[in-house]
């Protein structure tokens, strides 16, 4: 799933918590088949062709050579960049992807170490280092998923195959320029399969533009086992979009009964007074806060969670352009700064169940050995499948879909 769209459209390639971005993990080579070179004579002519076109940018063939040597057509990757807008999830599935609270608990222990450096970073960049840290958690679980799929077979997959063809070129000579600068080698550039490295997921072409050196040791290394120079390069990225140092980025609020949500949006702004004289209100009590116009952002309906969001919410989504993206960054920042869940829950969803019970629904099925992975409340193919596996064996109509009956048969056992 890539909810930003396209790479292009903002600094990270994709957005590996999410499941179903291929190839995220802990580092070395994917164990899926399908993201390993495979012989492929058109690619392989079109690498032959493009050496020219690399070496008349000041590639030189020493680097070509070392950057190509291991690397290959992968067939998942095209697979997974036709696929990717097949899948939207609402902002409370996102959440729970993301921002759960296991991920808060995660998200806090790691952080906790590098407190100190973020608060350097903060200093010298004025970002909010939650929001950094909050950027780090949602890009690559705090550093646990940098990502198995080595970034010039990526690229040079997705240039050949041409559908976005002159933007993965661009990355790719960006990532050979990369090697040829000495920041990292071919098999420690390893990344998503849209390309995006190191523990905040930077796309080649935006390394070059805005990584940082913040430890001093002569590299920009985003990939090691230190996130300094990711999260610094990050906290770069973000100062120079237009970043407001002290100003928050949104807050959760209450809208009042009745509230006309066809108001809301991220690019309905309008005055903090006038949102205030609408009976808006701060979900924690309190005025809301006023740095300029504001837009409501309420995902569900004027009862369920929402938000008011203000100039910096927008610097998120340079980063990352999907709205969902932009509320999971700021929702896990004020966690990790030690805020509590969210005031409000949602409510049931399309299913009529909510996310409690769908919670509860995915356990039990777990309990009888219809399997569906970590209860999440969140309905992938994983839950379907188990779903239906349950009701053929009851003999049931096959579905596929919770429901409040299935969750009342599965409670009597």
């Amino acid at each position: 799933m890539m909810l930003a769209g396209t790479a292009a459209a903002g600094v990270a390639g994709c957005v590996p918590s999410l499941g179903g971005t291929g190839g995220v993990g802990a580092g070395g080579p994917s164990r899926d088949p399908d993201l390993r070179p495979q012989p492929n004579a058109d690619y392989d002519a079109w690498v032959a062709a493009f050496r020219g076109r690399a070496q008349a940018q000041g590639i030189t063939a020493a680097t070509l050579d070392r950057g190509f040597r291991g690397q290959g057509f992968l067939p998942g990757v095209v697979e997974r960049d036709r696929n990717q807008t097949e899948f939207r999830r609402s902002t409370e599935d996102y959440l729970a992807l993301v921002a759960s609270e296991e991920d808060v608990a995660t998200g806090r222990a790691r952080v906790a170490p590098h407190r100190s450096v973020l608060s350097q970073i903060e200093q010298s960049y004025g970002v909010d280092a939650d929001v950094i840290g909050a950027i780090w958690g949602l890009e690559t679980r705090f550093g646990t998923r940098l990502g198995d799929i080595p970034v010039i077979s990526a690229t040079s997959t997705l240039a050949w195959e041409g559908r976005r063809g002159r933007f993965f070129e661009a990355q790719l000579i960006a990532a050979l320029r990369i090697l040829q600068a000495g920041d990292t080698t071919t098999d420690r550039m390893l990344g998503s399969w849209a390309g995006a490295m190191g523990h905040t997921q930077l796309m080649p072409t935006v390394f070059e533009d805005y990584a940082v050196d913040f430890t001093g040791d002569g590299r920009r290394d985003i990939w090691g086992a230190d996130p300094t120079d990711a999260l610094a390069s990050t906290a770069e990225y973000l100062r120079r979009a237009g970043w407001r140092q002290g100003e928050p980025w949104g807050l959760e609020v209450h809208l009042p009964t009745g509230f006309d949500t066809a108001r809301t949006g991220r690019d309905t702004r309008r005055a903090v007074a006038d949102w205030a004289a609408a009976g808006v209100r701060p979900a924690r009590g309190g005025a809301l806060p006023d740095p300029g116009p504001a837009a409501i952002i309420a995902p569900a309906s004027a009862e369920a969670p929402a938000w008011i969001v203000y100039h910096n919410f927008n610097m998120i989504l340079r980063y990352n352009p999907s709205t969902n993206y932009g509320i999971g960054v700021g929702y896990m920042a004020d966690r990790l700064a030690g805020g509590g869940p969210l005031s409000r829950g949602w409510g049931p969803d399309d299913t009529g169940l909510t996310q409690a019970e769908r919670v509860e629904l995915q356990g039990l099925l777990n309990r009888i050995g219809f399997d569906v992975g970590t209860p999440d409340g969140v309905v992938g193919r994983r839950t379907e499948a188990a779903i239906s596996a349950y009701q053929q064996s009851q003999g049931l109509p096959v579905d596929g879909r919770p429901s409040p009956g299935l969750l009342q048969r599965l409670r009597r056992g």
